[in-house]
């Protein structure tokens, strides 16, 4: 498959959102030669991956980002989530997670995503090994015995590049997957969320809020500066009319759906929506080519485990490939042996918190006296046993199952014989 006109990487990276540009970070030690494709200009205010959404990162993946180097630009914007308070609107029961009861400062941190995006813009042109083709969108890829070619549009022009292993990292409507086939289910939630940044009366304290909703969570996330980040999920067809809202009539709503915790909201920021859907890759490797983040599995926002899922799957990704050069086997990176290893590690997290996101979107949503039971039932349980509680907690970390490397605090630089 080789051409004199096509560049040759060992890596082609398709996509520079979130979980795109972070792999690139995870990848920078190998000492591979890596490309990052992105459709979207970096500094463009239209990236989709680095607007004004909240993040909720969570420990595993703040000890992720240290070792890639991003944390350090962070942590002056990040809020620490000491308290998640839990309820369901207009039922009883209510649980609080307190990250003092498990000896913890916190649970995670809190950061917009735009901040992340600067942060990881600073960071990728320094790293020698990666050419940023961007803005460049993808006209075809062509699977080969040793990787696949790719057909790059730059400004009109065409290029072709080759790569020993390409990572569709494109996001929920990702072309990579479509391209190769990959056949995937959607589940449509009937519900967009609502996004935007509030100011209250009162100190967030490091508390965090969700409140079950039939038409999604509210949710309330503490932020810099006193400010909190507001996810507000409704009803589709009721979307347009809450983001039309005049902002005194908009902090009023969102003041009855809430309640009175953190005094009344006095000011909000611009708002902006996207819709909610369930994409589920029914494989996420093939021969070259793996698939990760929203292109692999985009999940409902209850919970906060979207782009904590997608980091997890490039620190494994990283790891899985530190280990295989590390070993001094000639098998190419892009074998499917090599990434049957990544795809068999990162099986149970999907599958498990796929199950947990979408059982609780699904379960909330339920008008049935029954669920509405069983919904109540498990908020008292949780708010009454330490276990469950724990265990919850612990799973919201981001510590399920097999832990990679880096959220353990160690390192991926490969040892120079």
């Amino acid at each position: 498959m080789k051409s004199a006109a096509a560049r040759q990487y060992d890596i082609a990276i398709i996509g520079g959102g979130l979980v795109g540009a972070s792999l690139a970070c995870a990848l920078a030690p190998l000492g591979l030669k890596i490309a990052l494709a992105e459709a979207v200009p970096f500094k463009a205010s239209s990236q989709p991956s680095y607007d004004d959404r909240t993040l909720a990162l969570s420990a595993s993946s703040c000890q992720i980002l240290k070792g890639l180097g991003i944390w350090p630009l962070l942590q002056d914007n990040a809020t620490l989530i000491r308290e998640i308070h839990v309820r369901e609107l207009d039922r009883p029961g209510r649980v609080l997670l307190s990250a003092g009861e498990l000896g913890l400062d916190g649970f995670g941190h809190v950061v917009e995503a735009r901040v992340f995006g600067a942060a990881v813009m600073g960071i990728l042109p320094d790293i020698e090994n990666l050419d940023i083709l961007c803005p460049a969108s993808i006209v075809s890829i062509e699977p080969g015995e040793d990787g696949a070619r790719i057909v790059l549009d730059q400004d009109g022009e065409q290029e072709q590049i080759e790569a020993r292993l390409v990572v569709g990292a494109d996001g929920a409507h990702s072309f990579i997957r479509e391209s190769l086939g990959i056949e995937s289910e959607s589940y449509d939630y009937q519900q967009t969320a609502v996004i935007c940044n509030i100011t209250p009366e009162h100190a967030h304290q490091g508390r965090a809020f969700e409140c079950f909703t039939p038409s999604g969570p509210f949710a309330v996330m503490p932020h810099v500066q006193g400010r909190c980040g507001l996810i507000w999920c409704v009803h589709t067809d009721d979307a347009d009319a809450l983001l039309d809202l005049p902002d005194d009539e908009f902090l009023y709503a969102a003041q009855q759906r809430f309640g009175d915790a953190l005094g009344a909201f006095v000011k909000v920021g611009q708002r902006s929506s996207y819709a909610l859907r369930l994409v589920k890759a029914h494989e996420d490797i093939r021969p070259g080519v793996v698939i990760m983040g929203n292109a692999a599995h985009a999940i409902h926002p209850v919970g906060a485990q979207g782009f904590n899922l997608g980091l997890r799957d490039a620190a494994v990704l990283a790891e899985v490939l530190h280990d295989e050069i590390s070993s001094g086997n000639e098998r190419p990176i892009g074998s499917i042996e090599v990434l049957r290893r990544y795809s068999q590690w990162r099986a149970p997290d999907h599958q498990g918190t796929i199950a947990q996101s979408d059982g609780l979107a699904r379960l909330f949503a339920n008008p049935s006296p029954l669920a509405a039971a069983v919904r109540t039932a498990g908020l008292f349980a949780h708010a009454l046993l330490p276990p469950l509680r724990r265990q919850l907690a612990v799973k919201a970390m981001g510590f399920r199952g097999r832990i990679p490397r880096l959220a353990l605090g160690e390192s991926l630089e490969i040892e120079q014989v």
